[in-house]
């Protein structure tokens, strides 16, 4: 039976509380996610309650966060590091990429290590502060990264990223924190990444996308279905890589039209992945070119008018999936 309605930030609070109440070699560290509870309060309380010793402050420095993360993973520890915003971690590419990355590959040894990483836009924050870089984070080999849409994915899916062998990139987008609500079961536990999600069924078209992203286009296939009569499917990745090629391809078959919605930019966006995977493996079941919604290839812009226009949202999803279904 549901226990209680919970926002996505508490959901991702109630992961962080059991594993470090239920694994005593998990750690948390960060910039303010001690006595400050972080700068979106998702680690409010875990210090009192756990102890410095288990969640702490670090210095204003990317590269060493990491770079600590990694050693800890290596002799033992689960480390969860918060990067206060998922853009700070452009600074130290170096130990996600070459570090992290290929401890594996070169030595055997794993790196159980994640990397939670606040994202995206839709509270005027400007560049810095509201990118988009799961196409970065993807391109890097040896990491997984997982992106969730609801809170009972992201609880479930954290639970899951903290257990795996490998470093984990997981992204929280920011507008979710407080915007999105779901009753959850008082029994829970990890959900296997690399799982897709089919959130609405429908058989004219489907949207492929992730993230904030996902309640932009299950309200745009409630507003086909009330204008056109049409009938979207909307698939919630919540993993990126792995990505659930199968689950993607059914949903081509079931549909043959697909448009692939994402938050971060056009050029060598995510999107662009998923629309090489669909012409490669599934061209033969296309009645539409494949399309792609995007951010445009500019910076987050800081006005809250100019920041709407620049991400997708339902009404632009809407518009894209009538002509689609159209063509």
């Amino acid at each position: 039976m549901p226990s209680a309605e919970t926002t996505f930030l508490e959901a991702i609070r109630q992961a962080l509380q059991r594993l470090l109440r239920e694994r005593s070699d998990v750690v948390m560290f960060g910039q303010d996610i001690g006595a400050f509870g972080g700068a979106f309060k998702v680690t409010a309380g875990l210090q009192k309650e756990f102890g410095a010793d288990r969640v702490f402050d670090t210095p204003i420095s990317e590269s060493a966060i990491l770079g600590a993360a990694l050693g800890m993973a290596t002799m033992g520890l689960r480390p969860v590091v918060e990067m206060q915003f998922s853009d700070f971690a452009m600074t130290a590419v170096h130990q996600l990429l070459n570090n992290a990355g290929t401890l594996h590959y070169r030595t055997g040894v794993a790196a159980p290590l994640v990397v939670r990483a606040p994202c995206g836009g839709g509270f005027a924050g400007g560049p810095f502060h509201s990118e988009e870089l799961e196409a970065f984070f993807c391109h890097m080999p040896g990491l997984k990264v997982v992106y969730p849409a609801f809170p009972a994915d992201a609880r479930a899916l954290l639970l899951a990223a903290t257990l795996d062998p490998n470093p984990v990139v997981f992204l929280e987008n920011k507008y979710l924190y407080r915007h999105v609500k779901e009753w959850l079961p008082a029994e829970w536990g990890p959900t296997t990444l690399g799982t897709a999600r089919v959130c609405r069924p429908g058989s004219d078209a489907v949207v492929l996308t992730y993230g904030a992203m996902v309640h932009e286009a299950l309200r745009a296939a409630e507003l086909v279905h009330a204008e056109d009569g049409g009938e979207v499917m909307v698939l919630d990745l919540r993993s990126l890589k792995p990505l659930d090629t199968d689950s993607i391809l059914a949903a081509v078959a079931a549909t043959n039209r697909v448009l692939i919605v994402h938050e971060g930019w056009h050029t060598g966006g995510f999107g662009a992945e998923i629309a090489a995977l669909v012409a490669e493996r599934a061209f033969h079941l296309l009645d539409a070119p494949i399309w792609r919604l995007t951010a445009p290839d500019c910076p987050v812009p800081f006005a809250q008018e100019l920041e709407k226009a620049y991400r997708p949202n339902a009404a632009k999803i809407r518009d894209a999936l009538l002509e689609l279904l159209e063509h």
